[in-house]
């Protein structure tokens, strides 16, 4: 791969990273819920799934799911129903810390109530339910892909430059940008407001997952 095709892939993945959806949610609802440390297992896991994607597109079974309408439809309506799954558990979330007039270092003391395999495990099936990706890919891949060259090193290029640009987006970008929120999250009511923006958002991208064809 020339030099220029790679800036030009690293220019791509930049824009793709930014472009909000399911991941950026969930990264930003898991700094907020457990710090910005142990939201890097969410990425990690939404990472292990776009290296699935990849792979799939590469094994040339990202064309049979992209025409087949049952394939893809049942990948979707499972990924939309997962999201709405999330969407509703966060809407209906307990807040963790009391509202008894706490510091915000009392606040941030309070443990985590989820593993970092939970966190990898949600953030998996957020981007692994997604048709969509798949479809992507298949348009994204073969522009930075020369038919000409050995493949394996070209897709190893790409899946490494796709997936350390996301992390460096999900954890720099949106995982820092929830840490703003960081001081509403010391009261319940905070929380409160929080879990049902993230579970409404969630819920929107879930919704738009099933309707839009």
């Amino acid at each position: 791969m020339s030099f220029s095709v790679w800036v030009a892939l690293v220019a791509a993945s930049v824009v793709i990273s930014f472009t909000p959806g399911a991941g950026a949610i969930n990264t930003m609802g898991n700094a907020l819920k457990s710090g910005l440390g142990r939201a890097l297992w969410g990425i990690l896991g939404q990472q292990a799934a776009l290296v699935v994607h990849i792979v799939v597109v590469a094994a040339g079974l990202g064309v049979l799911v992209a025409n087949s309408p049952i394939a893809f439809d049942a990948i979707r309506y499972a990924g939309a129903a997962y999201l709405v799954y999330l969407g509703i558990r966060q809407f209906l979330a307990k807040p963790v810390v009391e509202d008894d007039g706490r510091s915000d270092a009392a606040a941030a003391a309070v443990p985590p109530d989820e593993s970092g395999w939970s966190m990898f495990r949600r953030g998996l099936l957020v981007n692994l339910l997604n048709p969509k990706a798949i479809v992507f890919f298949l348009a994204f891949l073969p522009q930075f892909i020369r038919p000409g060259e050995p493949l394996l090193p070209q897709y190893l290029i790409v899946a490494a430059t796709v997936i350390l640009v996301d992390v460096a987006v999900m954890w720099g970008f949106f995982a820092v940008a929830a840490r703003s929120f960081r001081r509403v999250t010391s009261s319940a009511r905070g929380q409160t407001v929080l879990n049902r923006v993230f579970g409404s958002l969630f819920l929107a991208v879930g919704v738009a997952l099933a309707a839009i064809h």
